[in-house]
């Protein structure tokens, strides 16, 4: 079992990193498999609605880590969405990055990266801002079939640099009981596997408010 966790800070090493890295050693220490993939500082494209994605199966926009991601997601079970906050918000590359990511898998050909894998969303801040973000950042989740993946408090820690989340006591051990939850959800899906249970799928219904 293998767990992607993505580090949307443009610090590759930062606050967000911290606690990305808090929840990476307890899922080790579960006996599972991570992966920090960091979207780096080049700029990513937004979305422009362009719909070729449902032709080619993945996103048109080649030049950038959108695509390179959504690969390595297929061979991954679980995933933890990590963003700094900007002004109450996920930065902007990170919005971008998710954009993208989860729209042209949607649309794809082969859309199955992410449907029934279970995933988390992490927020770092200096203060404020940080439940806006969860719930920003939970919505990819939300819409994807995705099992959502919670701690005993919101997954956030505060600090201004790496070590002042150190600090945060509260924040590491939220880290620390999201990796034990996601631990136990991966072990309980195996087992269900191993019993051979299946998930029964309702045809998708698509309408708007006029038709």
């Amino acid at each position: 079992m293998k767990v992607i966790l993505v580090n949307g800070s443009p610090h590759k090493e930062g606050c967000t990193f911290t606690a990305l890295s808090e929840v990476e050693k307890t899922l080790n220490e579960e006996g599972i498999e991570t992966e920090i993939f960091w979207i780096k500082t080049k700029p990513i494209t937004g979305c422009i609605a362009c719909l070729k994605c449902g032709d080619k199966g993945e996103c048109a926009f080649d030049n950038d880590v959108v695509n390179e991601f959504v690969k390595k997601a297929y061979d991954a079970d679980a995933f933890v969405f990590g963003s700094p906050v900007y002004y109450a918000s996920a930065n902007g590359s990170m919005v971008s990055f998710l954009d993208r990511v989860f729209y042209s898998n949607s649309h794809g050909a082969n859309a199955e990266a992410f449907k029934h894998k279970p995933g988390a969303v992490v927020c770092s801040a200096r203060r404020g801002g940080t439940t806006a973000t969860y719930d920003q950042l939970i919505k990819y989740l939300g819409i994807s079939q995705m099992p959502i993946i919670s701690s005993y408090y919101w997954n956030m820690v505060h600090g201004n640099t790496p070590e002042e989340v150190l600090q945060d006591e509260e924040g590491l051990s939220t880290m620390r009981q999201l990796g034990h939850n996601m631990a136990f959800f991966l072990k309980c899906l195996e087992a269900g596997d191993e019993k051979g249970l299946t998930l029964n799928e309702e045809p998708k219904a698509r309408t708007n408010f006029i038709r």
